[in-house]
């Protein structure tokens, strides 16, 4: 397995959920999510509302290795240009029930299953499904099988790379911190609701990702897919204050839009 030296580690905001990660020459991109502001799409009762354009149109984004998929069933994570994305790609992951419905080339891949990622210059990245609960307990059959992921490859130094996927802070994020030494961790945050399902939030709060924070060590948390959405009862400024207050304000970072970032792993 291929060494990658840091400073080939690039992540560049998309928008919301949107991540191309870029890793040597292997390049991922995350919920790929393209339509522009005014997109909208019914979640019962409700229409979500997208309020900002994405900051790169698929069109530059150009040709990517894998698409990692958290899920399929919400617009806000897979929009219809994003859907038309995903043909492009040469390799979809996503969770097993989401691969069945989307068909073509896209593969499921239950919780702490690994699939190895090969770029063309040989380098290798492994790949691992982690669990995700898209709400509360007691919603989770509605909302439906989400996947966060855990990138690994040689050279990391720090830690490895997790991207929750839209998750609410559950007990099995405490099994993933003792599996896994992170070293990013981009978390689904906004604190996302439905009016179908009240008051419950669907995604991070910025408590929420302070406590994951506390448990993961010295990891650099980056908040993603906090803007950009109408059924976000929480943005940049809440998420910012909850670190603050709980003394992890140095370990919270958010990437400019549209810019590659490089970040040390």
């Amino acid at each position: 397995m291929k060494q990658i030296p840091f400073e080939q580690i690039h992540l560049t905001h998309i928008g919301g959920p949107t991540i191309l990660i870029e890793i040597g020459q292997l390049r991922i991109l995350t919920d790929p999510t393209f339509e522009l502001a005014g997109y909208q799409y019914s979640a019962g009762p409700q229409t979500i509302k997208k309020t900002a354009s994405p900051a790169l149109p698929a069109s530059t984004v150009g040709v990517v290795d894998a698409i990692l998929l958290s899920h399929d069933q919400h617009g806000d994570n897979l929009d219809p240009a994003g859907r038309a994305s995903l043909a492009q790609a040469k390799e979809v992951l996503t969770t097993p029930v989401g691969a069945q419905r989307l068909g073509g080339n896209v593969r499921g891949v239950p919780a702490w299953e690994t699939i190895t990622l090969s770029g063309v210059d040989g380098q290798e990245v492994r790949v691992t499904a982690m669990p995700a609960r898209h709400g509360s307990e007691e919603i989770k059959e509605a909302t439906g099988d989400v996947a966060g992921w855990m990138l690994e490859w040689k050279g990391q130094r720090r830690g490895t790379l997790y991207i929750s996927g839209d998750t609410v802070f559950f007990k099995d994020l405490e099994e993933i911190v003792r599996r896994y030494q992170i070293g990013v961790a981009l978390l689904h945050c906004g604190a996302a609701r439905a009016q179908r399902f009240g008051p419950s939030h669907l995604t991070f709060t910025g408590v929420e990702g302070a406590q994951f924070a506390k448990l993961a060590g010295e990891a650099t948390i980056i908040p993603i897919h906090y803007e950009g959405w109408s059924h976000f009862s929480e943005g940049r400024d809440e998420i910012e204050q909850a670190f603050i207050a709980a003394g992890l304000e140095k370990r919270l970072h958010f990437l400019p839009f549209g810019q590659p970032v490089s970040i040390e792993l």
